[in-house]
């Protein structure tokens, strides 16, 4: 089974895919944010072509742990797409994702233009790989 992650933002969704023994993260690309049905469209057709069993969405939470706006953002994306989704829909803690995404594009000299392209699959691979890494 693969695993699907999403770094959900209100412009870009970061899309991250596991292989199927489920141990490493591949970055996939970014869909567009809105319109929000062609959005959920995009993944339910990702989910069904890559044979995707479980997803998991990046909730934003503050350094101490407590929940802000983006949170509340995230889980009525989380409510939609369990509903249009036929596998289970998970969230995972992606404090940090971004900024470690955005050292690693710098890090490798990456343009700041194809950064911004960038930013947001990375997250999502990270977040993945996080997610991954924690089930021993």
């Amino acid at each position: 089974m693969r695993i699907l992650a999403l770094d959900y933002g209100t412009r870009r969704v970061g899309v991250a895919i596991s292989d199927e023994l489920e141990m490493i993260a591949t970055p996939l690309g970014y869909l567009d944010a809105q319109p929000r049905g062609k959005l959920l469209d995009q993944i339910a057709q990702l989910v069904a072509e890559r044979g995707v069993g479980l997803v998991v969405v990046g909730m934003p939470r503050n350094m101490d742990g407590s929940y802000g706006p983006a949170a509340e953002q995230v889980r009525e994306f989380v409510e939609m797409l369990e509903k249009r989704l036929s596998v289970p829909v998970k969230t995972w803690d992606e404090r940090l994702t971004t900024a470690q995404a955005e050292k690693l594009l710098l890090q490798a000299d990456v343009s700041r233009k194809k950064r911004k392209k960038k930013v947001d699959q990375i997250a999502a691979a990270i977040l993945l790989q996080s997610y991954l890494d924690s089930r021993g």
